[in-house]
């Protein structure tokens, strides 16, 4: 095997294989097959990259076919903005179709079925049709209607067609088997009634076809040799070859369905349900929200498409469901962004910084490089003067050795200007500071050569000229979650998870030159991250979105959340074993503290239940973030897991553990009434005068 053949991802070696046994090149056909029900996400660009890649790799076409079954849901913005993403992200269709030019063809095909007695009219609800398919592990039995004659199934399904019955009064159903262990097969809904205006068909049709009888059927219509689709489409693939069988003729391709794993992405949802509700709650600002992980939301965030397309390429196409970094998807984002966007300064914090023995007067406009990545980017004039912006954060009035900002007596540069040094602050009647004052080095001037100019100091700081300073709005975007997986877990609602820091809006400060950008412009602010401009910028107002850090900060805070819970667990020790009470108080009110400060819900829950285990320190550990995390709830805990904590906790040696676990069960009614018993029994034998009064204020 060839180095090329080894690199092919399992689609590509099944079309290699089906082009070896004799599958004509000129016959391979492939779609991309969106429903028009909301806008693409990022999960959507895996499949898209996929289907238009294949199509450029064997020179085929490759079809846009819009599944538009089900009037209820869709609409022509969807389609509009589908089309507008397939554009951006780099890729052209060869035709642009819908499974609505295929209605008539379908309701025929259906008509033949019912003729050939593949297919029949169920008049029953839809509860008594859930009831008669059974279940995984029971079979289903024949409904009443499953033998109708025929005459009097055509005659319902032209009435149904007509509009003469209501919606939910009958469907059409294949006649297949009952008794099948794939679900699916058990004489699946083909066409259902739904008076409904359609956004192409308009009133035409009463009746629309399902999903899974319409997609494999519009596939042999377009003669789509392989029919790529997501991995939950593995048990639909029995009824898709069934339906195909029923209509095949020989003399044309009959498509394939293969399937491949879908992209998930931490941090994120990817239900168009659940992105529908985002919007429709107005918990977002649409769909093209920064913070959406809709194709139009990232775009308008700074996303670029190269950055998708590669993100796309390194994840690959597998068999096996996993759930990807979002971390990637930035890091192919700032390895794009590196190489194209301009560097600019600007202060999102601002506090004035006033050169002192700068003349009050002079100005100059100093040389700055436009991007160090890019030797054709060339450089830029930004204007220097005696009063400018830093950032509040690169000052503090008295520094640790490891601060590389600036501070009173210590030197930093200014970028592309002077070396200056930190002399006084001005405060306010609060003991704020408003102003710093500094000295600068006339002869360390940034490029000048000179000797002072090479001198090494602290750090650099990024500034603006508040002469010159643009002022402009940048919206700060974060994740949306604040949860690896929001979705996933019983019994909580995707919504408990949201960040509410996902965006704070902040009134900032740039050069000048950015006097006159334009809307998806892009830039790196220096020592800030990037920064796209957005659309809602006009004449004399600039609005900014930052698109990513300069680095993973989320990654920095999980490290930071692990080693703060890591730590916290070495200060119960410190805890059990103080002997001073005074200190054991303010050791147990940091603990609480950090315990308070852990964001990440997954993390919370995975260390308590580490913990429960014969081990009192533990348990104490475990019943503390119980209790003081306001980002769990008791009933977030597995029952079994509770169950364990309890009752170990409830015989601990140690009175704090005894106490809190008495406590955490105070809140706990589904699990009170269990332990009533043992509470009970701890009452008679307890010797502990704090304990005892909380087992009376039991009223047991």
């Amino acid at each position: 095997m060839s180095t090329e053949e080894k690199s092919l991802h399992f689609i590509e070696q099944i079309i290699e294989d089906s082009l070896s046994s004799g599958f004509p090149q000129d016959k391979l056909r492939f779609r991309f097959p969106p429903e028009p029900n909301g806008y693409l996400h990022i999960g959507h660009a895996k499949s898209i990259c996929l289907n238009f890649g294949l199509g450029l790799k064997y020179n085929a076409p490759v079809n846009l076919r819009f599944d538009d079954t089900n009037p209820a849901k869709e609409e022509q913005e969807y389609v509009d903005a589908i089309k507008e993403d397939l554009k951006w992200l780099g890729f052209d269709w060869t035709e642009e179709l819908y499974s609505s030019d295929y209605f008539q063809q379908l309701y025929d095909w259906a008509v033949a079925m019912i003729k050939n007695g593949k297919a029949y009219i169920d008049s029953q609800s839809s509860e008594d049709m859930a009831i008669q398919k059974g279940t995984p592990t029971q079979p289903g039995v024949d409904g009443p209607y499953r033998n109708r004659s025929v005459e009097e199934n055509l005659s319902l399904f032209e009435g149904m067609k007509n509009g003469d019955f209501p919606e939910g009064s009958h469907v059409l159903r294949a006649k297949i088997d009952m008794k099948s262990t794939n679900m699916l097969m058990r004489d699946p809904l083909m066409y259902r009634i739904l008076h409904r205006h359609h956004h192409r068909t308009g009133n035409d049709w009463k009746i629309y076809p399902m999903y899974d009888y319409a997609h494999g059927e519009s596939d042999y219509i377009e003669q789509i040799s392989h029919s790529i689709c997501t991995l939950e489409f593995v048990m639909h693939r029995e009824l898709y070859n069934w339906f195909l069988d029923q209509i095949y003729d020989d003399s044309k391709v009959k498509p394939h369905q293969y399937e491949f794993a879908r992209l998930n992405l931490n941090y994120t949802v990817m239900s168009k349900r659940k992105l529908l509700q985002l919007v429709q709650e107005n918990i977002v600002n649409g769909w093209d929200d920064p913070r959406m992980p809709t194709i139009s939301g990232l775009r308008r965030r700074g996303y670029t498409a190269a950055s998708i397309r590669k993100f796309c390429d390194i994840i690959g196409v597998a068999k096996r469901e996993n759930v990807i970094d979002v971390s990637l998807l930035e890091f192919c984002l700032r390895e794009d962004l590196n190489k194209t966007a301009l560097r600019v300064m600007a202060v999102l914090d601002p506090i004035i910084l006033i050169i002192t023995n700068y003349p009050e007067a002079k100005e100059e406009w100093l040389e700055a490089e436009n991007n160090q990545e890019d030797e054709n980017a060339g450089f830029r004039k930004v204007p220097f003067s005696r009063e400018l912006y830093i950032e509040r954060e690169d000052f503090l009035e008295e520094a640790p050795a490891k601060f590389f900002r600036l501070s009173l007596g210590r030197e930093v540069r200014l970028k592309n200007a002077y070396i200056i040094k930190g002399e006084s602050v001005v405060k306010d009647a609060a003991g704020n500071i408003t102003e710093i004052h500094v000295t600068y080095d006339e002869d360390s001037r940034s490029g000048s050569g000179s000797e002072a100019s090479q001198r090494k100091v602290a750090g650099t700081l990024h500034w603006v000229s508040i002469k010159h300073a643009l002022e402009a709005e940048v919206r700060l975007y974060d994740r949306l979650f604040i949860d690896e997986a929001p979705d996933s877990h019983k019994e909580k609602n995707f919504l408990d998870f949201m960040n509410p820091s996902s965006l704070q809006i902040v009134k900032g400060f740039v050069e000048p030159s950015l006097s006159d950008v334009k809307s998806d412009e892009k830039f790196q602010f220096q020592r800030l991250g990037y920064f796209n401009v957005d659309k809602d910028t006009s004449e004399g107002k600039i609005v900014f979105n930052k698109t990513v850090g300069l680095k993973d900060a989320w990654e920095e805070k999980g490290k930071k959340e692990e080693n703060l819970l890591m730590n916290t667990q070495k200060e119960i020790n410190k805890y059990v074993k103080e002997k001073d009470e005074n200190n054991a108080v303010l050791i147990l009110n940091s603990i609480i503290e950090n315990i308070k400060s852990i964001d990440n819900y997954s993390l919370i829950i995975q260390t308590i239940v580490k913990n429960i285990k014969n081990d009192n320190n533990s348990l104490l550990f475990s019943n503390l973030i119980l209790h003081y995390s306001d980002k769990v709830k008791i009933k977030d805990i597995e029952e079994e897991s509770l169950t364990k904590l309890y009752t170990m906790s409830l015989k601990s040696q140690m009175t704090a553990v005894r106490i809190l676990a008495i406590q955490n069960l105070q809140n706990d009614l589904n699990n009170y009434t269990h332990f009533e018993a043992q509470l009970i029994e701890m009452k008679s034998g307890e010797k502990n005068e704090k304990v005892l009064h909380l087992l009376n204020d039991l009223k047991i």
